[in-house]
């Protein structure tokens, strides 16, 4: 049986999360991080190269990937670095913690993370490329678009929808069929019990909108 490695694409924090979950599956072989710093490893798990290497370590075996870049503000640097690794050919797998749980017809996107003690209840759509962070919960027959950020502790009821590349953060709840848009920012510990618009900055209790027509840094255009 080929030896099966997956590399994981960026250092920081999100990284150190990421990789102790691949260390509880026990499902590689060997773990390889690309990083930018100048740093020998993270946690035991060896730097192996910086972007510019990504083709010539496929072409060396490393077959999957996962994108362990944080989104909170930048959430295009994600979708740019995934599309980049499709193209060459890298599989990116969902990885779920052990310790989370997953319901009946739930389904996680190509790509996504799950962390410990997350809930991802029955009916449940996770887009690709997706962070539900430690210990969210995302009720019944909700829909979380790609590249979206749920942070550790947010309570999403039945039947929300968040758009991709939205960040929803800690400990924010989320009334039922709400529906929040896309590229937006939600403040930590925010309280929704209305919609919120695309391109939007919002937090409180009740949460409002207190900035229109907002872009995440990445995607702004250089001035």
């Amino acid at each position: 049986m080929k030896n099966k490695k997956i590399l994981l694409i960026g250092g920081g924090g999100h990284c150190h999360s990421v990789l102790d979950s691949l260390f509880r599956l026990q499902q590689y072989d060997e773990i390889g991080i690309i990083d930018r710093e100048p740093k020998s490893q993270v946690y035991g798990a060896p730097i192996v190269g910086r972007d510019d290497d990504l083709f010539q370590l496929f072409m060396q075996g490393w077959r999957y990937a996962s994108i362990t870049v944080g989104s909170i503000g930048v959430p295009t640097r994600r979708l740019a670095l995934f599309q980049k690794l499709k193209k060459i050919g890298f599989e990116l797998p969902a990885i779920i913690d052990p310790s989370a749980l997953t319901g009946v017809a739930s389904e996680i996107g190509e790509g996504a993370f799950v962390g410990k003690r997350a809930v991802i209840n029955s009916g449940t759509y996770v887009g690709c490329g997706a962070i539900i962070n430690t210990g969210a919960i995302l009720e019944h027959d909700s829909v979380i678009g790609d590249f979206a950020h749920i942070a550790p502790g947010c309570i999403l009821c039945g039947e929300v929808s968040v758009g991709e590349n939205t960040h929803v953060g800690a400990g924010s709840v989320v009334r039922q069929q709400i529906r929040i848009g896309s590229y937006s920012l939600i403040g930590v510990g925010s309280v929704v019990v209305a919609p919120i618009g695309d391109h939007v900055k919002a937090f409180g209790n009740p949460c409002r909108e207190v900035e229109t027509g907002w872009e995440p840094i990445s995607s702004r255009k250089p001035e």
